[in-house]
Order: C-alpha cells, then structure tokens, then sequence
C-alpha cells in the first residue's frame, strides 16, 4: 500500500468511527487566530474560559482587544495560562495586522500561502503549529497542521521516527496528499480526537482504536 493510500485509509477509519469534528472552534476567524494562540502550551477548557472572558467584555474582535490595557487583557486571559507571555503574543499579533494594514483578519487570505506563513512566522511567539493553525482553520488555506498528537500515533504505528521535526512530520502528510483545506480541517481535528480517546499518552486503548482494525485488514 502506498503512503496516500495508507494515510487516506487511516482518514476513512476514523471519519467512521468518529464522525465529523467541525473543527476549530470559533465563531469568527479572529476568535479562531485568538484560540490558537492561547491554546499554546494549555488545553482547550483553559482556553475556552478566556474565550468567554473576551467574549463577555466585548473584546474578542481586532478593535476591542486594541481597547484594552494590558493589564485588563492579562486578567481576561488568565484562565489561559501564562498570560503573561500571550498577551505579548496577542499585542504581537495586533501590530502585524496593522503593518498589513487588515482591517479584517480575513483581509490577509489575499497573500499568497508560503508567503504568509513567512510572514506569520516572523511575529514574535507565533511558531510553526500556531501560523498553521491561523492559515487553515481562519483563513482556509490548504495548509496541514501537525502537532505532538500526530506524532504519537503515527510513531506508534512505527511510520516516522519518534524525532521526527515539524516541517517534515508535515511533509509526511502534504507530499501526497491533495491540497484540499476541508481534509487537511478535519483530518487533524480526527487525529486529535484520536489521540485522546483511544491513543493516549498513557494506557493507550488500542484494542478498540479503529486504526488497529483497519490495519488488520
């Protein structure tokens, strides 16, 4: 079997076992840029009371948060963690859009994606998963995003190295598959559901993983 074949099989086995994800959650591209910074180094439920924070004192678009002093934003996302660092992130984040002139985040769609994602990596605490994450699930470019829970199944199942790095973990995935942004969405949103029903970091369930069925046939 093929590497497409194969991953395209990994993708039909867990879209039936688990359906689909609607993934990012976010009612507005800006809420989703807005997740996926704060989700840095945190889980959702965190991320989902600053969220609410935001959303509570009409924050959570490009204008509100300019609004806020930095003391009143570190307090909105505290629930976040190290809220600190991310409110420097997010101001980061702000002054790229104004140097783009993005009255809308969706205004910056109009460059092209390799370009951007250049761009995107140059604002300070803006790494490889977050711009990433901007691109596809904001923006709705055919970008493949891969995070530690990618490599632990796919290393579990002894098809990339354990060391594997970001860029050629997401090579692993985007070299044969077609540049669709519906896939690339749901696919990681499966993945991570994946992860944390069946192959956990610890006491990993694999005998009711649909993987470990589909790779038996």
């Amino acid at each position: 079997m093929n590497r497409e074949s194969l991953l395209m099989g990994y993708y039909e086995a867990l879209h039936t076992a688990i359906g689909p994800c609607h993934w990012w959650p976010g009612e507005t591209p800006f809420e989703i840029a807005v997740g996926a910074i704060l989700v840095q180094n945190t889980n959702w439920k965190n991320v989902e009371k600053a969220i609410h924070n935001l959303k509570e004192n009409d924050a959570l678009t490009i204008r509100g948060l300019r609004k806020l002093s930095i003391d009143e934003l570190q307090d909105l996302i505290r629930p976040s963690g190290f809220f600190k660092i991310k409110s420097e992130r997010l101001t980061n984040f702000l002054s790229f859009l104004d140097e783009k002139s993005a009255d809308c985040i969706t205004d910056l769609a109009a460059f092209e994606t390799a370009d951007l994602r250049q761009q995107l990596l140059s604002v300070k605490g803006i790494g490889p998963e977050t711009a990433d994450s901007i691109l596809l699930y904001a923006l709705g470019k055919p970008i493949f995003v891969v995070d530690a829970y990618t490599r632990r199944i796919f290393n579990r199942h002894m098809l990339i190295h354990e060391d594997i790095e970001y860029h050629e973990l997401q090579d692993f995935f985007m070299d044969v598959l077609n540049e669709d942004v519906e896939l690339f969405n749901e696919y990681h949103a499966l993945i991570v559901k994946a992860a944390k029903k069946w192959c956990k970091k610890t006491n990993p369930d694999c005998t009711n993983c649909p993987l470990g069925e589909f790779l038996k046939n």
